[in-house]
């Protein structure tokens, strides 16, 4: 017997209800990530990516299609990585000029209190 027959989730799932138990498990547990991460897009903080993967990453393993959704990701980034090989001056150049309007942006916000007026102006 291979280790995946043999693992915590092969003799959990040959248990009444282990294969919906772990099901529900894995699309709570992948919901909350990707609802963190989805948080994160308003909510003030770095790093709204990582915990969407990390969640589509949990999905992949229990269930097809997300499997297949993190199929095209890899292969997205890996293409977008070949790529700023190839350009590693431009890629540094947009990288960096990105970098900077997140810090120009940051900047705004803060001295201009964006957050409070925007804020204020739901009551």
């Amino acid at each position: 017997m291979s280790p995946s027959e043999t693992g915590f989730r092969a003799r959990l799932r040959r248990t009444p209800g282990g294969a919906l138990l772990l099901k529900v498990v894995v699309l709570l547990l992948g919901a909350l990530f990707v609802g963190l991460g989805l948080a994160l897009v308003v909510l003030p903080g770095p790093l709204t990516i990582p915990p969407v993967l990390l969640g589509v990453y949990i999905w992949s393993t229990e269930f097809a299609w997300a499997e297949r959704l993190r199929d095209r990701v890899t292969d997205s980034a890996r293409e977008a990585w070949a790529k700023a090989r190839r350009r590693p001056v431009s890629s540094a150049v947009v990288t960096g000029a990105g970098l900077l309007l997140v810090a120009a942006a940051l900047v705004a916000v803060r001295r201009y209190d964006v957050v409070d007026r925007v804020t204020g102006s739901f009551g």
